[in-house]
């Protein structure tokens, strides 16, 4: 395989690719899901989605650049190289053919599904899980996942008719974090539940009208437990079949004039709550540490 004059391993049919290119043509049929789906496949943009997605081995099948994004990153086309990835030049028009941004940054990725079974993921024993309950918008899906990485969660579940993780919005969202947490897919909302609960992980449903209180329940330790957070759409909020199902209801205060908080912001507070009451330290008689043992 020929190399580039910075040391690039370059695909050996000559010239940069074009839109008409067959590899590109393909590559670009994955901005659909039921080619996403019938591949196992995947397109991750940019830079940093491109770095985190090397950073997993045997994630990354293909590297497509224009030659001056490969200069300006050539780091990640030397590590792509190093993995045995093709790294193809294409033209500007392939490239943005590509790319679903209107200022694409000159790199995609085409990766494997990142998929974990859900016994699996619970196997490695997560103390803070996320679910993302039939939420179908991919930007607010993508957000919480990153969102949940932040935190420190060690798994993302996209639970009944959800928005797909691998559509383009939902992976620009997450920033890279598709690649570092377990993505678990499931069916069955109401069957992950029980299987969260069977795993030990306390299960808190998110809701405007929770009879619990987020500051309340922080205060009295309750979120010092392994924890898996339920959030719904924004348009309709959770099944009620899944309200039912957790071990309580939880609503955010809101101490301003504010009606009620998006997707994202609800999930970020409830996520960092949990992240805070399960790292602070503990201490004599089992009480925090800052805390008065009297």
């Amino acid at each position: 395989m020929p190399s580039a004059p910075h040391g690039r391993r370059l695909d050996a049919v000559p010239g940069p690719f074009t839109p008409r290119t067959p590899r590109v043509v393909a590559a670009r049929r994955l901005q659909r899901r039921r080619d996403r789906e019938s591949t196992g496949r995947f397109l991750a943009e940019g830079p940093q989605a491109v770095r985190e997605a090397l950073a997993r081995a045997g994630t990354v099948v293909e590297l497509f650049g224009t030659p001056a994004a490969l200069d300006r990153h050539a780091d990640l086309a030397a590590q792509a190289a190093r993995a045995d990835v093709p790294v193809s030049e294409v033209t500007e028009e392939a490239l943005a053919a590509l790319a679903e941004t209107v200022a694409p940054q000159g790199l995609v990725a085409v990766c494997r599904h990142l998929d974990v079974p859900l016994d699996a993921a619970l196997a490695r024993g997560p103390r803070l899980v996320a679910v993302l309950a039939e939420i179908r918008d991919p930007g607010n899906a993508g957000t919480v996942l990153r969102t949940a990485d932040a935190a420190g969660a060690g798994s993302v579940i996209f639970a009944g008719d959800a928005v797909d993780p691998y559509n383009g919005k939902c992976v620009r969202a997450s920033a890279g974090s598709l690649f570092h947490v377990d993505v678990v897919r499931a069916a069955e909302p109401v069957a992950v539940v029980a299987a969260l609960r069977t795993a030990g992980l306390t299960v808190l449903a998110t809701t405007g009208y929770g009879d619990s209180d987020l500051d309340d329940l922080a205060d009295a330790g309750r979120l010092a437990a392994p924890t898996a957070w339920l959030f719904g759409s924004e348009a309709h909020g959770l099944p009620e079949e899944l309200t039912a199902a957790a071990d309580a209801r939880v609503r955010v205060p809101l101490h301003g004039r504010a009606e009620s908080l998006n997707l994202a912001a609800a999930a970020a507070v409830c996520l960092y709550a949990s992240a805070r009451a399960l790292r602070r330290p503990a201490g004599p008689r089992g009480h925090t540490a800052g805390e008065s043992a009297g």
